[in-house]
């Protein structure tokens, strides 16, 4: 892991937010890019963190867990404070759904492949676990990004269903695969 121990995982305060949509709008230059699969389902060419969504990120992280829109967020930093991962669980839009909740994540470029992906999903799976009122953690990933679905199989996600051609990006046809995490 770059010669250290690994990235230090904390919390996301609404102070760090300006850092962190930098780091999701250089993270998001990868998608579909130079060997990384398509991992958001938008144009390669329009991979940044949407302005709008901006605000409702920074509206969760203040709502209580069961509240709709609420959002808890972590951020791996290296040595040097950097952010070089994160991942967020958010609220289902279903109010009749407010025992499940919605995993993103990811991991910086110099960061792949060294298990901090793991070790991130583990500090979100973990405070869902302590959450009274969360039974269930569900994600979607691109049906074509193969890294992903690994990692989240090998971290107790089961499949649960898969919509082929959701999207049309770029020219191609993706699909979604949905997958859940009892907690």
């Amino acid at each position: 892991m770059n010669g250290q121990a690994g990235p230090a995982i904390e919390k996301v305060a609404p102070a760090d937010l300006p850092a962190l949509f930098v780091y999701l709008d250089d993270h998001l230059q990868d998608n579909g890019r130079a060997g990384t699969p398509l991992f958001q389902p938008m144009a390669r060419a329009d991979s940044r963190f949407p302005v709008d969504k901006r605000a409702a990120f920074a509206l969760g992280l203040g709502a209580e867990v069961g509240a709709p829109g609420w959002r808890r967020a972590w951020m791996a930093l290296d040595a040097d404070g950097a952010i070089c991962g994160h991942a967020d669980l958010r609220a289902r839009p279903e109010r009749a759904s407010s025992h499940r909740c919605l995993l993103g994540m990811g991991v910086h470029r110099d960061w792949r492949r060294q298990g901090l992906g793991e070790r991130l999903l583990a500090t979100a799976l973990g405070w869902a676990h302590a959450q009274e009122s969360l039974d269930w953690v569900d994600l979607e990933v691109l049906s074509s990004n193969g890294p992903a679905r690994r990692l989240y199989a090998r971290s107790g996600f089961a499949f649960a269903g898969e919509l082929p051609d959701l999207f049309r990006i770029d020219g191609e046809q993706h699909g979604y695969v949905y997958m859940t995490c009892k907690v």
